[in-house]
């Protein structure tokens, strides 16, 4: 059972915005998460990104492989 880093998509058509969470890599895109660790809106300029580091250290010390998108937006929130 691999474990990922990645978005769920949240929000109305058209005005989406994403959570950042860990789950199981076989759960679907907005299925259950196992914990939320922050989220990503990019609607406003400059685009939002707030992250927990700390839950994001600690799923990454478990073995949590973070998607390609996250592992960005992680560099960009300074985690």
């Amino acid at each position: 059972m691999a474990m990922k880093l990645r978005l769920t998509r949240m929000g109305c058509k058209k005005r989406p915005f994403y959570r950042i969470v860990a789950m199981n890599s076989e759960t679907r895109r907005d299925g259950r998460a196992l914990e939320y660790l922050g989220y990503y809106n990019p609607m406003v300029d400059p685009a939002e990104i707030k992250v927990d580091g700390d839950k994001v250290r600690a799923w990454l010390a478990r073995g949590a492989e973070p998607t390609d998108t996250v592992r960005a937006l992680l560099q960009k929130a300074g985690v």
